[in-house]
């Protein structure tokens, strides 16, 4: 059993300790501890009975959808999303995550910043510029970094309607998680996000093959398509088919619509 084994058992049998509550997040956020068998870790949980009703999601299955983005994320051999599982809790079932601790070094983790140009720096991508006050703007950026173009690649595939600054977590060693994914997987596009600088530009070999793997594992039987149908939708998976289909035929990131607000509000 891998060291992620022990971490999703633990997740899932687990007794959970609520600790307090993230009061900044729109939905019901419980910080927790968890211990199984001498294991103790910190999580989150969040119930589906604390989930604020969406116009254009259906109530109570938010839960799901960050399970879902967990799943699609170990499928990439990339994991971007901290370990997710769905279980009952103290408020009912809901969606449990391992707690990540960001880098006491830098909790930005250099990834984001506003700069006095029209152009961004080398190394940096632009994404649009914002109003900063006294009728002044700045152009809003952010890193060309490696990991970060790996998030944009699956925020494309689950559809997130809501990739902000702080979704983000920089953690020791390097790593980069994104978290807070209940608004992905709808079969409209609704993809909302900061990580627009590569838009138009070619994908990474590494994504394409990535994508080509995922195509192969979401086919009708397959075993991550037969996960997927206990997560969301049949609408929602033949719709996340046809992104990564899409995605292989362009083998381009994409671009925004220009039919809805591509960057979400409040960006960070």
């Amino acid at each position: 059993m891998t060291a992620a084994d022990d971490l999703l058992t633990v997740l899932v049998k687990g007794q959970l300790t609520v600790r307090g509550r993230v009061r900044e997040a729109s939905n019901a956020v419980l910080h927790c501890g968890i211990e199984y068998e001498g294991v103790t870790a910190s999580c989150v949980y969040k119930p589906v009975a604390g989930e604020r009703p969406l116009w254009d999601f259906p109530d109570g299955t938010l839960a799901q959808r960050e399970v879902a983005a967990y799943e699609i994320s170990q499928a990439t051999g990339w994991g971007l999303v901290p370990p997710t599982v769905l279980r009952d809790g103290p408020y009912g079932e809901g969606m449990c995550q391992l707690w990540i601790e960001t880098d006491p070094e830098g909790a930005d983790g250099g990834l984001l910043a506003l700069v006095e140009d029209d152009e961004p720096a080398e190394g940096w991508k632009a994404i649009a510029f914002a109003e900063v006050g006294e009728g002044r703007t700045a152009l809003l950026v952010h890193a060309d970094d490696p990991r970060l173009r790996r998030l944009a690649v699956l925020d494309a595939v689950i559809n997130n309607a809501d990739r902000k600054g702080g979704h983000l977590l920089p953690a020791a060693g390097g790593k980069l998680y994104g978290i807070d994914h209940g608004v992905t997987f709808h079969a409209q596009d609704k993809l909302r996000t900061l990580l627009w600088g590569w838009a138009g530009e070619p994908l990474t070999a590494e994504a394409v093959e990535v994508l080509a793997r995922l195509s192969e594992e979401l086919a009708p039987g397959g075993p991550l398509a037969t996960r997927m149908a206990e997560l969301i939708t049949p609408a929602e998976v033949e719709a996340l088919r046809d992104r990564v289909t899409a995605l292989r035929t362009t083998a381009r990131h994409p671009e925004p619509s220009g039919e809805w607000p591509a960057i979400p509000w409040p960006p960070v």
